[in-house]
């Protein structure tokens, strides 16, 4: 049975919640100085940031921790809270926000992302819509964590779908390029007891198949056996739609869970 503490904390994060949250917040808007700031003078013309979001935008850090703070798969409350120069904390852990939206703006990329129609006003609105709520996860935090491995990983190059294979096999005890990492972070993982536990408790039922036993890819096989990056414009803007469908559907399932909240 909870103590009366404990169920007050419950009942004023779900008020917090269903209050403040707001699916169709832009964190790019909130970073000081500006993220749009001389965006198209950065990147060799492909578009960086002035700010992360990630690190500067103090609505999503409260999103974050609003949203996650609630009873974990195995019982107990995860109860996030900001201290220091954690991002994030609950107990020994500390995490860190992330952006799980790739659009691959990379030098290496370039020849594709030059053939591209449009493309400056494709990643504009891209990222307008895939900076919310549905576009962000939290991650453990620390030297060579899952998260910052996969983006350095030659099989994974930041692709979530991917990161979510990694994801599911770790708990089906199977490898993937990840899995010396995510070792580190098993009691992590393990709060969530299973694979279906992680994917309800972060409304990712969307990247995968209604019987959660395979993810759904937005580009390839999933193999793991070649560089992922989109080949054409073809699959770039295959793989740019596929996340802006992906980020829809979880703003509204995240907007339904808030709203269930009284």
């Amino acid at each position: 049975m909870l103590m009366k503490s404990a169920i007050n904390t419950l009942d004023s994060t779900a008020i917090a919640r269903k209050e403040i949250i707001d699916v169709t917040f832009d964190f790019t808007m909130d970073c000081v100085p500006n993220y749009w700031d001389g965006f198209w003078e950065r990147g060799d013309g492909l578009g960086v940031g002035a700010y992360d979001p990630d690190e500067k935008s103090p609505t999503l850090k409260r999103y974050h921790q609003l949203l996650w703070s609630k009873t974990l798969p195995n019982g107990e409350f995860f109860e996030l809270t900001q201290s220091g120069s954690d991002y994030l904390r609950w107990r020994d852990m500390r995490f860190g926000s992330d952006f799980i939206l790739s659009s691959f703006r990379y030098k290496k990329n370039k020849d594709v992302i030059r053939k591209v129609s449009n493309y400056r006003a494709l990643i504009e609105d891209f990222l307008h819509k895939a900076y919310t709520i549905g576009g962000m996860v939290i991650f453990p935090k620390h030297t060579n964590s899952m998260n910052v491995c996969r983006g350095r990983n030659n099989y994974i190059c930041d692709r979530w779908d991917l990161s979510l294979e990694c994801i599911r096999r770790f708990y089906n005890g199977e490898d993937s390029p990840l899995a010396s990492f995510m070792e580190q972070d098993r009691n992590f993982y393990s709060l969530f007891n299973d694979f279906k536990g992680y994917i309800d408790f972060f409304y990712l039922q969307d990247c995968v198949t209604e019987d959660y036993k395979r993810v759904n890819f937005w580009l390839g096989d999933g193999s793991f056996s070649y560089k992922p990056l989109p080949k054409n414009p073809e699959e770039y803007n295959t793989w740019i739609s596929s996340a802006l469908d992906f980020v829809k559907k979880r703003n509204a399932r995240i907007k339904e869970s808030v709203a269930l909240y009284r």
